[in-house]
């Protein structure tokens, strides 16, 4: 998942050009296929086969650098993307964004575009006295006044959802879900057969954890067999350190859990107890309360067979420190 490219100004959000394309030689050259991101969604939902090392390119907010720096680099491998748009900075013309008549333009070269909201506001959160009913209100409108821009503009438009900064809980993602969409987030990782369509993972990228040594080992990643984790709920009231309980697959061999590993966002490694080995579930939970915003636990085990790691993570949002 990328933001801005050859953007250096704004390095949190920006991939430098020379990362950018190590990152396509080595899909290129590593024996990958690049699939639209609808392709891999509706193999998820049928159950159907993905051959290995399959990936699909996706692009938040349709940044000006997405059609002037990025695309070229796509369009002259064929190969499909899909960027989640947030409509209203585009119908306000900003100069920094990508404009309608482009993303016609793009869309001959193999883009897709998708379902970004309208405002690009943090959804979660919701507005000064705002009731509960009130809140689903506006989101249900934001959402889909934006796809009914998407469709005018650019023809049918592909039932996916990028939320904006990666931020959902449990009300926002069933409002999605019940719209028809698939959502997506930003916390790592790869997309599995047990993944939650209301909020599947990606492996944002950045020019401080852009480096193709980084890229070529979250590119191999394959999902950790998870099958439940409780709680689901990312959003939490105040500081916290959150229990997480995972239970997994049984029968995986491949999973080394002896050398399973977490980690929480600026902490380090956190504490892991396997409640019961042998249907492999276990416990992660933080050393220290989280901060405020966003924050996650990221859990890897390497492969017995080869060297590429299983990973997994779960966000966590706390909105006001007490």
């Amino acid at each position: 998942m990328y933001h801005r490219f050859g953007e250096e100004r704004y390095p949190t959000t920006n991939i430098r050009l020379d990362q950018f394309e190590a990152h396509l030689n080595h899909l290129d050259e590593g024996g990958y296929q690049v699939w639209p991101l609808k392709r891999i969604v509706t193999h998820l939902r049928e159950g159907k086969t993905i051959p290995d090392r399959t990936v699909a390119i996706t692009i938040d907010d349709a940044f000006q650098s997405v059609y002037t720096r990025a695309y070229p680099l796509l369009k002259a491998r064929g190969w499909p993307f899909t960027v989640f748009v947030a409509t209203d900075p585009i119908d306000k013309r900003f100069p920094s964004m990508m404009t309608w008549e482009q993303m016609r333009a793009m869309q001959k070269g193999g883009a897709d575009f998708a379902n970004h909201g309208t405002t690009h506001g943090h959804l979660v959160r919701p507005g000064k006295g705002e009731s509960r009913k009130v809140w689903r209100e506006r989101i249900k409108g934001e959402i889909l006044k934006a796809e009914g821009r998407l469709e005018a503009e650019l023809g049918p438009t592909p039932k996916l959802f990028a939320y904006p900064f990666g931020e959902y809980d449990q009300r926002l993602a069933n409002i999605v879900e019940e719209l028809g969409y698939v959502g997506f987030g930003q916390h790592s990782g790869p997309a599995g057969y047990h993944s939650d369509l209301r909020a599947l993972p990606r492996f944002p990228m950045a020019e401080a954890y852009g480096s193709i040594r980084k890229f070529s080992m979250k590119a191999a990643t394959l999902p950790l067999p998870v099958l439940r984790e409780e709680p689901w709920e990312p959003l939490l009231d105040g500081r916290a350190r959150p229990l997480l309980q995972l239970t997994l697959e049984k029968g995986v061999s491949d999973v080394n859990l002896r050398q399973l590993t977490c980690y929480v966002s600026g902490q380090g490694r956190a504490e892991i107890v396997r409640v019961d080995g042998e249907k492999g579930v276990f416990t992660v939970q933080a050393t220290a309360p989280l901060g405020k915003g966003r924050s996650r636990y990221n859990c890897t085990a390497p492969s017995k067979k080869s060297k590429r790691y299983y990973w997994y993570s779960h966000p966590w949002l706390v909105l006001s420190a007490p």
